[in-house]
């Protein structure tokens, strides 16, 4: 197995403090956003960032708090009813936006994502009118050492199919040339989110176009807010994968699917990062793998 372990932002009750028991237990990445915990999770995670330098770090452009559309009204990088939507592709607005989380994470974001980017898209030729534009922002963003890459972290888009790996490469090719910046993906991938899992057992699908293509894949809610947790009972992991615990068989699966590069968790604590980093070190073989596909899929 390839898939790390690395702190995903959106749940967690306290960043700071998540993000020293990450630190601890050797994780090497945090994923966040400008408008997690009400906006205050980039300035939450600077002083931890400049204590570990070696950390890396992903923000996010597109949904925003109240306040940090008041501002982008003010700077004239958003109309009112731009800021009214709480989320903006506008190549204005995602240059300022990436400026901003420079500054507040006090440090360029490894990877500035565009946050969910098929919301108020009902096709994929309008968000491509849309993503076009807002590539070209972050490549420029690039240029100017705002962010050292981009990618798209959604939550339905790769799913529905509403957006390819391969029209994402396209586009970035246009708007950057052969030397792009776009280097990642990140969507949900659990045993309920099953649908990319299971096309990657099969040998085809997002998974592996991004493998094939060397973008990096990160797999966010694997425990699905932690409802899986309580579906996939010690008897039922021990009917998939004999000898497994729960947490084993449910972040194994997605560890162990081809193409996933970085797992999410909001884990809080050393002891949670033990259980999480135990539970993906044991391999799932191919056939176990299909075995657990086969089941949730029916």
């Amino acid at each position: 197995m390839t898939a790390t372990l690395a702190l995903g932002t959106y749940r967690c009750r306290g960043v700071a403090e998540s993000a020293k028991a990450a630190v601890q237990a050797d994780v090497d990445w945090i994923d966040t956003a400008p408008n997690y915990q009400q906006g205050q999770a980039e300035r939450q995670l600077a002083p931890v960032l400049a204590t570990y330098p070696g950390m890396r770090v992903s923000t996010k452009a597109g949904f925003f708090t109240k306040a940090r559309a008041s501002e982008a009204v003010e700077a004239g990088v958003l109309t009112q009813e731009q800021a009214d939507r709480g989320h903006s592709l506008e190549p204005a607005f995602l240059s300022w936006q990436t400026a901003r989380s420079k500054e507040d994470l006090g440090r360029a974001a490894d990877i500035v994502f565009l946050h969910n980017p098929e919301t108020g898209h009902r096709t994929s030729k309008e968000l491509e009118q849309d993503l076009l534009p807002a590539f070209e922002a972050l490549e420029s963003s690039c240029a100017r050492g705002l962010t050292k890459g981009y990618g798209v972290a959604t939550w339905s888009g790769l799913h529905d199919g509403l957006m390819t790996v391969d029209r994402l490469l396209a586009l970035a090719h246009w708007a950057g040339g052969p030397r792009h910046h776009l280097r990642t993906i990140q969507l949900p991938l659990s045993l309920v989110q099953l649908s990319p899992l299971a096309e990657a057992v099969r040998g085809r699908g997002v998974l592996l176009d991004a493998h094939d293509a060397g973008l990096e894949v990160f797999a966010s809610a694997p425990l699905h807010g932690g409802e899986l947790m309580s579906i996939v009972t010690p008897g039922v992991a021990e009917q998939l994968v004999p000898g497994m615990t729960p947490l084993e068989a449910v972040l194994g699966t997605v560890a162990s699917s081809p193409g996933v590069t970085r797992i999410l968790l909001s884990a809080s604590t050393p002891e949670h990062w033990a259980d999480a980093a135990a539970a993906v070190s044991r391999p799932i073989t191919s056939p176990q793998l299909r075995r657990i596909v086969d089941a949730f899929s029916s």
